[in-house]
């Protein structure tokens, strides 16, 4: 079984204390605790934070916070590797687990369990979630001092987006490693990795409030297409 691992620090800035502010009826965190909770496959739901008041809400909506992170871990310049080894330590137990980061509200259970019937058919030790890019490169330009543009992705050869090669990037929504793989190469990533398709919907990743605000829309258009 594997341990699903929610990091979420106190500090945000640009949307101060997002990971406990309310989105559609319910702090944002919650929705990704749920997630965790409601999929078959994961034994424990942790989450690793240096804030007393998100280790509350935490535990109120079901998830197990066993330590507190230490504070040197949840300043600006701690890395995400940093805080999973930190857990890891923590618990030894697990020899796999799942990195789910707050600011993906529309994840579900079922890309967990999807991303983890990935990782067993593939035998893969290490997967992550993408989605297709939206702005592809080579519609991309450099502008001058003088307005001047010139292409980002060197000379273009098409010029219709269906005929651009097709590109992913990652949506930080899902990041799934084996401890031992992890431990040994102190990545998420690499070009191991087995990439795990999500739709642009379910990929949104709360970081301004432009963000926040279509992720609020998605999250009560899908509660009331449920009921």
């Amino acid at each position: 079984m594997t341990l699903a691992l929610i990091t979420a620090r106190g500090g945000s800035k640009g949307i101060p204390r997002k990971n406990i502010r309310m989105i559609a009826g319910k702090p944002l965190i919650a929705w990704t605790i749920e997630a965790a909770l409601s999929s078959r496959s994961i034994a424990r739901v942790v989450v690793s934070t240096e804030d007393e008041e998100i280790a509350s809400v935490a535990r109120q909506y079901g998830a197990d916070v066993p330590f507190m992170r230490p504070a040197e871990l949840a300043d600006d310049n701690a890395s995400s590797q940093s805080v999973v080894a930190h857990a890891c330590e923590q618990l030894p137990e697990y020899k796999d687990l799942v990195l789910l980061q707050p600011t993906s509200p529309l994840r579900t259970s079922e890309h967990i369990e999807g991303i983890l019937e990935l990782s067993r058919r593939t035998k893969t030790l290490s997967a992550t979630s993408v989605t297709e890019v939206r702005d592809h490169p080579a519609i991309m330009y450099h502008c001058g001092e003088a307005g001047d543009m010139v292409p980002y992705a060197g000379e273009k050869k098409a010029t219709r987006r269906q005929d651009l090669e097709q590109l992913f990037s990652l949506n930080g929504a899902l990041y799934w490693v084996s401890v031992a793989w992890f431990l040994e190469h102190r990545a998420l990533v690499s070009q191991d990795t087995r990439a795990y398709i999500m739709e642009a919907e379910d990929s949104v990743d709360v970081d301004d409030m432009l963000d926040w605000k279509f992720a609020e829309m998605l999250l009560r258009a899908r509660h009331k297409s449920s009921q």
